[in-house]
């Protein structure tokens, strides 16, 4: 069971989590009092490693998923579908009361079959680093092409990609994100800052 953990040093000399990952890991998959052999190398810019993550957490707190059981993209198709519909004769208004009361039919079904919107950091960080461009378009079988997200080890990442990655995760989380609580980027930056001096 080989598991990459990534770990701070205190002043003490006490290790503990850098990343929610870590945290989780430790927490659900390794018993109290359990002994870990590790092989430890230190990441290139463990400065800026913490001042990323501190970032995705920011905008994680930030975040509340919206929507319930139906995606924007469902939305769109079926009131797409009901005002094409109402070009060809009807009453749009009905259309489209017809179509909101279809979903709200969907979306009740999805929930009472065990369907529920959660919050997942794994799923967010993955989010962020593909809308960063970070990622590798991988085609599938059926011929469709989904975006998988590339590492982000900051071990095997020279300082420019870094810094790059860090300047284009800004750009996404404040568009979707950070631009609701903050007038400016650089109010988002200093509190994730403050964020990570708390961590530390």
């Amino acid at each position: 069971m080989a598991h990459e953990l990534q770990l701070i040093k205190q002043s003490s000399g006490i290790l503990i989590p850098a990343t929610p990952e870590t945290s989780e890991l430790l927490q659900s998959k390794i018993k109290l009092g359990a002994v870990l052999v590790a092989e430890f190398r230190q990441v290139r810019n463990p400065a800026f490693h913490r001042r990323f993550f501190a970032l995705l957490n920011l905008g994680f707190e930030y975040w509340e998923p919206t929507g319930g059981a139906i995606s924007s993209n469902e939305r769109k198709l079926v009131t797409g579908y009901a005002k094409f519909l109402a070009v060809f004769g009807g009453s749009e208004t009905a259309l489209m009361d017809a179509a909101e009361q279809y979903l709200e039919q969907v979306a009740s079904r999805r929930v009472t079959n065990g369907i529920s919107l959660c919050k997942s950091f794994d799923a967010y960080r993955s989010w962020v680093t593909v809308q960063a461009g970070h990622y590798d378009a991988i085609k599938l079988p059926d011929g469709t092409l989904q975006k998988h997200p590339r590492s982000i080890s900051f071990a095997n990442m020279d300082e420019l990609e870094f810094q790059q990655l860090y300047k284009a995760a800004l750009d996404v989380l404040w568009r979707w994100i950070l631009s609701r609580v903050f007038k400016d980027q650089r109010e988002a930056e200093n509190a994730a800052s403050q964020l990570m001096s708390f961590a530390g």
